[in-house]
């Protein structure tokens, strides 16, 4: 090769190799000084999207063992109410007893009746006052609360939906529940959709025409219907669950998430749980329709999909509490009568606490499965995010001995230009 000044190649190729060093020099300072082999998506952006879920999916267990919490300090707070309840009528058992007996005056009985009076207040001030976060607990309401559990997707979710029969003088306990569970769901997909292809998505925000209609059979075999509209997507949603129909609820989700394969996976709609037998949906009457998204067909079929797993309370048909609010202990016959509906009432209770003992057992069990798989997705999160030190140490060296060289190198190149100058002495 010719010697001339032209272009230093050398040069060139020191200085590429020295960027190179430079760069890898900086790629392994930033690992070890974050801790984090990847930094960004230039890094390895399929682990960057790996890490991203798995994040997602640890935030969510975490807070969905915290949720179980809740959900066992709720039911911890409303057995404990019913304990003060037994309490209460173990005391007018005594009281009945004493006055069925027969021995005591007029004066003794009203004095006994006085005192039973005033537990059966105590059980209506209790059923009152008994809160939770504020919020009354002994409501009685269909709905329930729902304790929601789950990674973030809708395959890794479960909803324990808690039931508080309403307590006072006249419901006292609740028995002949039975709890079931279900992961059927059926979805609705609103989207606009083109031979099959996702066009445009349904929104929660987007503007809804139509009606869902639910039938439910209850107890004596009548049925009842509600008729459930709303302009928004996102309306109906929060009315389906706001009414409170028994083992129903909504939510806003994806065909794919769903299991849903007879549309496309992209496709949005609202996936309705029901753990409920005794309701049907109907929506062929006044079909749903996305207008925001131009859906051309309004949608008048359901897609038996995979829904959130729900565990719910179910009234049996031999649902029963007990009334004590009629009964008294003015006299021996009142008394006699009054201690078959205490212990009645007694029976109940103790069924009622049974339930909440089940779901406290439950609520527990998931919050150990839900910390169990927290902490195994975080081991998998560190095992792809994490800097690996011995390695990184290691790079370490080698590209701060090539930049020292690459140094050297790119000086001597250099240099050598400066021996044409001999020539033209």
């Amino acid at each position: 090769m010719g010697l001339g000044v032209l272009n230093n190649i050398s040069a060139l190729y020191a200085e590429n190799n020295l960027n190179n060093t430079n760069n890898s020099l900086q790629s392994v300072l930033t690992q070890l000084s974050s801790g984090s082999k990847i930094n960004s998506g230039s890094d390895d952006a399929a682990g960057l999207s790996l890490i991203n879920g798995l994040q997602a999916n640890s935030t969510a267990l975490t807070q969905s063992a915290t949720n179980a919490t809740e959900g066992v300090g709720l039911l911890q707070v409303a057995d404990g109410a019913l304990s003060q309840v037994t309490s209460l009528l173990n005391r007018a058992v005594t009281l009945a007893t004493e006055t069925a007996n027969g021995t005591l005056n007029s004066t003794q009985e009203a004095a006994a009746n006085q005192e039973y009076q005033s537990i059966l207040s105590e059980i209506n001030s209790i059923g009152q006052t008994t809160t939770y976060n504020s919020n009354q607990v002994f409501t009685g309401a269909a709905a329930g609360v729902n304790i929601f559990v789950g990674d973030s997707s809708t395959s890794g979710s479960s909803i324990d939906n808690l039931y508080f029969a309403p307590l006072s003088s006249t419901t006292v306990g609740d028995s002949g529940g039975t709890v079931v569970q279900s992961s059927s769901g059926q979805f609705i997909d609103l989207s606009l959709d083109t031979s099959g292809t996702l066009t445009t998505a349904a929104k929660a925000g987007d503007t809804l025409t139509g009606s869902l209609t639910f039938t439910v059979t209850n107890a004596d075999g009548t049925t009842s219907t509600l008729t459930t509209t709303a302009t928004t997507v996102s309306g109906l949603i929060a009315e389906i669950n706001k009414d409170g129909i028994p083992g129903v609820t909504a939510s806003l989700t994806t065909a794919s998430a769903v299991g849903d394969t007879t549309d496309a996976a992209a496709d949005t709609g609202i996936l309705i749980s029901n753990t409920n037998s005794s309701v049907a949906i109907d929506d062929t009457t006044a079909a749903l329709q996305d207008t925001t998204s131009a859906q051309t067909a309004a949608s008048t079929a359901f897609a038996s999909t995979t829904a959130t797993e729900t565990i719910s309370y179910q009234k049996g048909a031999n649902e029963q509490t007990t009334n004590l609010a009629a009964t008294d202990l003015t006299s021996q016959g009142n008394a006699q009568a009054a201690l078959l509906q205490i212990n009645s009432a007694i029976s109940n209770v103790a069924a009622q606490r049974g339930y909440l003992g089940a779901q406290v057992n439950t609520l527990n069990a998931v919050s150990q499965v839900v910390t169990t798989q927290q902490e195994n997705i975080t081991s998998a999160q560190n095992a792809v995010q994490a800097t690996d030190y011995a390695s990184a140490t290691t790079q370490l060296s080698k590209f701060e001995i090539l930049s020292q060289t690459g140094i050297s190198a790119l000086a001597q190149a250099n240099s050598l230009q400066q021996e044409v100058t001999k020539l033209l002495q």
